[in-house]
């Protein structure tokens, strides 16, 4: 089950980035045939899930990428999002937050052997998952900050406003994660 929604989604996020970079170089609107390029690319990382032995990551990781990048990418960039709607970036960046918990709490339950877990403080997965949320939060705004050095001068309009709203959005749905984490330790 798990290896067809991530060839499903794969298949239709990279044919759907794909038709997208095609019409916007017929536009000759170049960054966004980029920002489409990107996609597929985003889009085709699951798919090397599929070439590991032992492929622990869940289903609904997997879902939350192609939500990830559907916002991030399709709707944010490409559909414009960002420009038209304040809040939308903000949101994405919270949703990070929460999902790289997520993957944060995944990676906990297939590294860390469960007689282990048992005995751990509930501090130590909390603390885990939110820095996590607050690394990613951090080489996000990395990424922005280069993007706009190199290319686009776009991605953070609001400079150290809007760098400081997305590093807090990301921490606030990382600390929602290890909230949860610390109160459903032992179903975690």
């Amino acid at each position: 089950m798990k290896r067809i929604v991530i060839i499903l989604f794969s298949v239709v996020f990279i044919i759907g980035m794909a038709g997208l970079m095609i019409y916007f170089i017929i536009k000759h609107d170049s960054l966004r045939w980029v920002i489409a390029l990107g996609g597929i690319a985003l889009s085709a990382l699951p798919l090397g899930l599929l070439f590991l032995k032992n492929n622990r990551i869940n289903t609904p990781t997997v879902i939350g990428w192609y939500i990830f990048v559907f916002c991030s990418i399709g709707l944010g960039s490409i559909g414009g999002f960002y420009d038209r709607f304040k809040w939308w970036d903000t949101s994405v960046h919270f949703y990070k937050g929460v999902f790289v918990a997520c993957v944060g709490i995944t990676l906990y339950k297939m590294f860390i052997p469960e007689t282990a877990r048992r005995n751990v403080s509930r501090w130590i997965p909390m603390l885990f998952v939110l820095s996590l949320a607050v690394i990613a939060s951090v080489l996000w705004e990395v990424y922005e900050f280069l993007g706009d050095v190199i290319a686009s001068h776009t991605m953070q309009r609001g400079g150290n406003t809007d760098t400081m709203y997305d590093l807090l959005a990301g921490l606030f749905g990382g600390i929602a994660i290890a909230v949860y984490t610390g109160i459903r330790k032992q179903n975690v």
